[in-house]
């Protein structure tokens, strides 16, 4: 029964890690998001600065073209983290689901120690099942 115990306090200890997985990985999502949106204010307003709105044109705000690289880098890594999080997202549920497996598993190794207890106790007052 102690091994029991310890395998649901594992299972939900594992399955705590996998949503502080994926609550991690919104986060960073979300923070890539308002990043880009950032870049994308300063890049317009350097464009509105600099008169320049064409990356291709010789003139054209050194600063913008960084920032536009970074924002590009940020949406990339953005979709990146989208698909680990469905990813981890699979896992806990996963996770949450071998939890439940694991506790139905003890409740009915407790309700079955319940009858085997039930059966003692009528046979010790000297009762017979039915059918016995």
């Amino acid at each position: 029964m102690k091994s029991r115990d310890s395998l649901i306090r594992l299972k939900r200890f594992q399955a705590e890690e996998k949503r502080r997985r994926v609550s991690q990985i919104e986060g960073m999502v979300a923070e890539f998001s308002r990043m880009a949106t950032d870049l994308d204010r300063e890049i317009a307003a350097e464009e509105q600065r600099s008169g320049i709105a064409d990356p291709a044109h010789f003139a054209y705000s050194t600063y913008a073209r960084a920032a536009r690289g970074r924002r590009d880098n940020l949406h990339q890594s953005a979709g990146e983290l989208r698909q680990q999080l469905e990813e981890a997202r699979s896992s806990y549920q996963d996770s949450l689901e071998e939890v439940t497996r694991a506790q139905n598993l003890e409740g009915r190794e407790k309700a079955s120690d319940r009858m085997s207890d039930l059966g003692r106790d009528i046979e010790s007052i000297g009762l017979r099942p039915q059918g016995a």
